[in-house]
Formats: structure tokens, C-alpha cells, sequence
């Protein structure tokens, strides 16, 4: 009896793109090649495609015979409810761009939902099926964005094909080490062999590593290598410090000031000043000081501003960069410098004791004010002052929709980050009540999932208004798009009437009543989504 299988002389290397296109086109337009002489063309078709739907499902490359790996290191995590993880092979499933374009129609977009049920699943502490590996990990390779969630939850087997599939190898680049277990403060010999001998990367995982456990530890396996490190190697270990940045540090940045790199000089320069006690904070407050004042010579009091005439060796030395930017004025340049790295705190002392939002109000002389407000603004930024921000920003109402030194949307962001979530929710949806959707797309970016109730109800709000007043529906899609990922799952039942056609005023794009329609029906079908989401892991949640 012959026991050789059918599919044995199928293609080794064959691929399912070239398989799928032959099955379309038929084996008589397109035959199988050398490989399946001798056998009728469906049938080698059929074997072939069994053989590569076995690798794929592997999740490795086929090679010639060899010792059999070791086996991947446990996973002591919980799996996955039954409904859970076949809620996770529908989301793999779904590809980008599979709709064929144009509208989309009343279905979710299931990879847009993928980053949020993975972290749903991570929160809860599940682990994958193991036969769902290989589409996670095609997933995170395509998604950027999606690796970090991606592989938290794949676990020590996902690192285990990693080292067998060249194609995933992004993974052990992705984790500190290589996905190797790195040492730490505990064990000071292994961490400085490593810190000596290891590669690039492997050193700056190590750093951050020790950084995030023991600050003080870090900073000092740093000083033992520095003066014989290369500029831009110096550069990426300065960044490390960000992290658990302390007063401890301004040591090692104060002599990083004179580093022969400029960057390395302007990077140490930055981290000191965000540190409001430190000696350069100190020098920096010094001299903005000395360029703003208030004249109380006029009957309204107002600030008044002498920018530097020159940038010295000294300026310099603290992270000053002399040379201007095309198009701008070095005196403003300069005094831009001085006063984002000055301490906030500054100002009060300097400017008559009064709060934030008094300094914000008085006026500017001689054109400096959106030079000194946008200054204040990277200030409050740098130093995550949420009273300077909250000054900043202004009421949501106001004209303009922000305060005096907002002068972007980008701003108002970076403004809104350093606020609590509700507060920040509570600002986004003043700002829409106000001025509609069409500015507060960025701004919703960075509002905390799920939105809070009266920003959800804000954005549903506007939508609805801008669907009554018959405007150009594809021009919200974005904000939609938002909201379907955004939403609280409980608004579902409100939006229901919201899914029928209305009548289209006489001024509205032709068909932006279903597409209305449809757009909300969407947006309702994807809220039932994600609760069906989390009821399902949630059914069986771990400890």
C-alpha cells in the first residue's frame, strides 16, 4: 500500500497568493508548473493548497529536516472564553481595504476594534489560543500601532516563533532585550557585562529597564561608559532619563552641558528646565525676568518686553540655540528660548503677584504677545502645569475658541494633555457646543476611552446638527469614525433614532440622507459591538 501522502511533491516554496490566483483563473489558463506532472491539475491544486494551509497555520517557514526546537516557554495565564476567542478570529479575519472603497455601508470596521479588544483582554489577564498566533502576529507586523497590545498578549510562544519565522522577528525587536530577560539593579555584575559588551539596542533596553526601577542605578551605569560614547549613542541614553526624571539628576545634566554635541547640549538643557528647582531653571528665570515687566505707568497696567540683544557663550552653554530659523528674528527666537525654559512660578514674583489667568489678560506691548503667550504655552507644556494651561486655554466659548497663547489646535492639545481626563472631556465638549466639529477633531484625540458623557453626548449632538442643516455628510467621516471607537457602548439605545432616513433640505448634498442613516446605524451596530465585546470576556474573567 502506498502510503506516500498526495501532497508530497507540492511546491515547497509555493505561495497562497500564487495558489488563490490559480484557482481563480482556472488550471487551464493557469496550469500548476513541474511540480505536478503526472497528477490532473485540480487535484495537485487542491494538495498544494492543503500543504500551505498547514504551514500557515503553523506559523512556520518550512525548512529541510533538522532537530526539533525546544518548546516554547509556558504561558501561565487563563484562556480565553469560547465566545471571546472566536470574537478574536473574526477580528483577525477582517483585512484592511476589503471593502472595495466608497461608502462603507452599515458594517464595523473589525480592525479598527482589534486595539481596543486587545487591551480589554490584557487588562483582563487572558492568553491567546495558540492557533490564533500567526494571524496576530501578521496583524502587528502590518500595524505598527498594534504591536506593543499585539504582543503583551501573545505571550512567550509569540517570542518562540518569532526565532523560527524571519518575517516576525519584529517581535524580539519590539521587547526589551531581544525578548531575553534583562538584569537589573539586584544584580549589578550581569547588568554591567552587558552595559560593557551588549549590542546597541540591547543597552538602551537595559537603561530603560533600570530606569524605571531604580532611577539612581541607571543614571550611574550611565556615567561609567559616557565620555567614550559616541554623540548620537549619548543622545539616545540622555533621552532615557525623561523617565523618573528627579533633582538627583541635575548633577550629570549640568555637566552634559558642556558636551561637545550641540544636541546632546540642548537635550540636557530641556531636562533641566524641567526641573523648576535646578540651577539652570534658576539662570533661565534670571534672564526672562529681565526682558518682561509690567509698565503701571499708563492707566491700564500692561507688559512690556526688552528681548536680548545677543546671545552669549552663557546662553548658549544652558541650550540657547543662536541661530534663528528662516523667517524669524533672532531677538524673538531668543526670548521664545528664555521664557518656555524659565520656572513658571517666575512669573507671579515677577509680575506684581498675580495669578496665571491676571498675567494671561494683560495686554502686550509693541506686537509681543503671541510671541510671549506662545513661549508660556511650551512652558506649561514642558512642565505639565495644569493652572498655566487652564490660563492658556481660556473658556471653550471664547472667541477663537481658545485663550490668547492657543494659537493652534496643536497647542490645544499639548495644552488639554497636561489636564485631568474629566476636566479635559469637560473643555472638549464646551468647545463643540460651541464651535461644532469641524476644529475639534484633534482635540478629541486626546480625550480619555470612553468618553466621558457629556463629550459623547456633545459629538452626537453635532453630528445631529450638522445632519439636520443638510451638510456635505463624507466631510464628518472622520469624527464618525472616531466616535465608533470613542463612544460608551450604554449610548447605543439613544442613537436608535438616529438610524432612520430624514428629509433632506433643499440644500443638502444629493443621497446625504442615507448616507446619514447608514453612518448612525454603524455607529450603533459598532457600540453593540464593543459591549457584546466585553460581556464575552468578561464571562469568564480570571483573578
Amino acid at each position: 500500500m502506498n502510503t506516500t501522502p498526495a501532497s508530497a511533491g507540492a511546491p515547497v516554496g509555493g505561495s497562497w497568493e500564487e495558489l488563490v490566483t490559480m484557482a481563480l483563473l482556472g488550471t487551464e489558463r493557469r496550469p500548476p508548473p513541474a511540480w505536478a506532472a503526472g497528477r490532473e491539475a485540480p487535484v495537485a491544486l487542491l494538495d498544494a493548497a492543503a500543504v500551505e494551509t498547514l504551514r500557515r497555520r503553523a506559523g512556520v517557514r518550512a525548512a529541510r529536516a533538522a532537530a526539533r526546537p525546544e518548546p516554547a516557554a509556558p504561558d501561565p495565564r487563563p484562556g480565553l472564553p469560547p465566545a471571546a476567542a472566536r470574537r478574536l478570529t473574526t477580528l483577525l479575519a477582517d483585512r484592511p481595504g476589503t471593502g472595495g472603497g466608497g461608502r462603507r455601508g452599515t458594517a464595523p470596521d473589525l480592525m479598527e476594534l482589534l486595539p481596543q479588544w486587545l487591551a480589554l483582554a490584557n487588562a483582563r489577564g487572558f492568553a491567546p489560543p495558540p492557533e490564533s498566533l500567526p494571524a496576530l502576529l501578521d496583524a502587528a507586523r502590518g500595524r505598527t500601532d498594534l504591536r506593543p497590545a499585539a504582543l503583551a498578549f501573545a505571550g512567550p510562544r509569540a517570542l518562540w516563533l518569532a526565532r523560527l519565522n524571519p518575517d516576525w522577528r519584529f517581535a524580539l525587536r519590539s521587547l526589551p532585550g531581544g525578548g531575553t530577560a534583562l538584569p537589573g539593579p539586584e544584580d549589578p555584575g550581569r547588568a554591567q557585562q552587558l552595559w560593557q559588551e551588549g549590542l546597541f539596542a540591547e543597552r538602551v533596553a537595559l537603561l530603560t529597564s533600570i530606569r524605571a526601577q531604580d532611577p539612581g542605578a541607571a543614571r550611574e551605569l550611565l556615567a561609567t561608559t559616557w565620555a567614550t560614547e559616541r554623540a548620537e549613542d549619548r543622545l539616545m541614553f540622555l533621552d532615557s532619563l525623561r523617565s523618573g526624571l528627579c533633582a538627583a539628576d541635575e548633577p550629570f545634566l549640568e555637566r552634559a552641558l558642556a558636551d561637545r554635541s550641540r544636541n546632546v547640549r540642548a537635550t540636557a538643557a530641556e531636562l533641566l528646565s524641567a526641573l523648576p528647582g535646578s540651577a539652570l531653571a534658576a539662570r533661565m528665570a534670571a534672564r526672562a525676568g529681565s526682558c518682561v515687566a509690567v509698565d503701571r505707568t499708563r492707566g491700564t497696567p500692561s507688559i512690556v518686553v526688552e528681548a536680548p540683544h545677543e546671545c552669549d557663550a552663557s546662553m548658549e552653554r544652558d541650550g540657547v540655540v543662536p541661530k534663528a530659523p528662516a523667517g524669524r528674528g533672532e531677538r524673538s527666537w531668543w526670548l521664545g528660548q528664555l521664557v518656555e525654559a524659565a520656572p513658571l512660578g517666575t512669573w507671579s514674583r515677577r509680575l506684581g503677584g498675580r495669578t496665571p489667568e491676571e498675567i494671561v489678560a494683560l495686554p502686550v506691548s509693541d506686537d509681543w504677545q503671541s510671541e510671549l503667550h506662545a513661549a508660556w504655552c511650551r512652558a506649561a507644556v514642558r512642565q505639565r502645569d495644569p493652572g498655566w494651561s487652564r490660563a492658556l486655554l481660556g473658556a471653550p466659548s471664547a472667541p477663537e475658541a481658545g485663550g490668547p497663547g492657543a494659537v493652534s489646535l496643536a497647542e490645544r492639545s499639548k495644552l488639554l494633555a497636561t489636564l485631568g481626563s474629566a476636566e479635559r472631556a469637560e473643555w472638549v465638549a464646551g468647545f463643540i457646543a460651541t464651535h461644532g466639529l469641524s476644529e475639534a477633531f484633534q482635540l478629541l484625540g486626546v480625550c480619555a476611552v470612553p468618553w466621558a458623557g457629556p463629550l459623547g453626548r456633545a459629538v452626537v449632538d453635532a453630528l445631529n446638527i450638522a445632519r439636520d442643516a443638510g451638510s456635505y455628510p463624507w466631510s464628518f467621516s472622520g469624527v464618525m469614525g472616531l466616535a465608533e471607537r470613542c463612544l460608551d457602548p450604554a449610548e447605543a439605545g439613544r442613537l436608535e433614532g438616529l438610524t432612520a432616513v430624514a428629509d433632506e433640505p433643499e440644500n443638502a448634498a444629493p443621497g446625504a440622507g442615507g448616507y446619514w442613516a447608514e453612518a448612525f446605524q454603524r455607529l450603533v451596530t459598532t457600540l453593540r459591538l464593543r459591549a457584546a465585546m466585553t460581556s464575552e470576556l468578561d464571562g469568564a474573567q480570571p483573578r
